[in-house]
């Protein structure tokens, strides 16, 4: 049976991939790959609208934070709390290891990922254009957000009438 559990690594907030790769880098050098197996950097991917373009970034769960599965003893413990830009193990002085269950949720999250969130600024009463669907080119007025759905309800000028029109957030963009 190993002894590998998973603990919580706190890092310079933004340097969790500096972190992550030096670790990588010296785990083989010091002879330490059986004491430490993983580390994770949890994280979902966020698609965002910049230009009028979808640009696809990772945003952290937990930023500040990495997890790492290894056997705690003074070795391992050593060289990790002695990695640049590493301010300690949550827990303190002697690092708590995480529940199998808080892990799992945590994988099965990065894994799953949520549907890739969209995150635009559009409020009640922007003037936007339509630049994907049937409606496309076609102007209106943003009449209801609904930020948990990612959709718009637009209202549009078809035929001399006001007419609602609802999008996603990636079908408009602010005119």
């Amino acid at each position: 049976m190993s002894n590998e559990k998973w603990y919580v690594l706190h890092t310079y907030s933004g340097y969790e991939e500096k972190v992550k790769a030096t670790l990588e880098e010296n785990i083989p050098r010091r002879g330490l790959a059986d004491k430490i197996t993983k580390i994770l950097i949890p994280s979902e991917k966020v698609v965002k609208l910049k230009d009028g373009k979808k640009v696809e970034t990772s945003k952290k769960f937990y930023p500040g934070y990495i997890l790492i599965e290894m056997e705690m003893d003074d070795e391992s413990w050593h060289f990790v709390r002695s990695t640049p830009r590493v301010t300690g193990f949550v827990g303190g002085k002697v690092p708590t290891p995480l529940q199998e269950e808080e892990v799992d949720v945590i994988i099965q999250q990065i894994e799953k990922g949520s549907a890739p969130q969209v995150t635009v600024q559009f409020d009640k009463g922007d003037n936007v254009r339509i630049i994907d669907g049937p409606f496309s080119n076609f102007s209106g007025l943003v009449d209801e957000v609904d930020v948990d759905h990612g959709k718009l309800r637009v209202m549009v000028t078809i035929f001399g009438r006001q007419t609602p029109v609802e999008l996603n957030f990636l079908q408009a963009e602010k005119a």
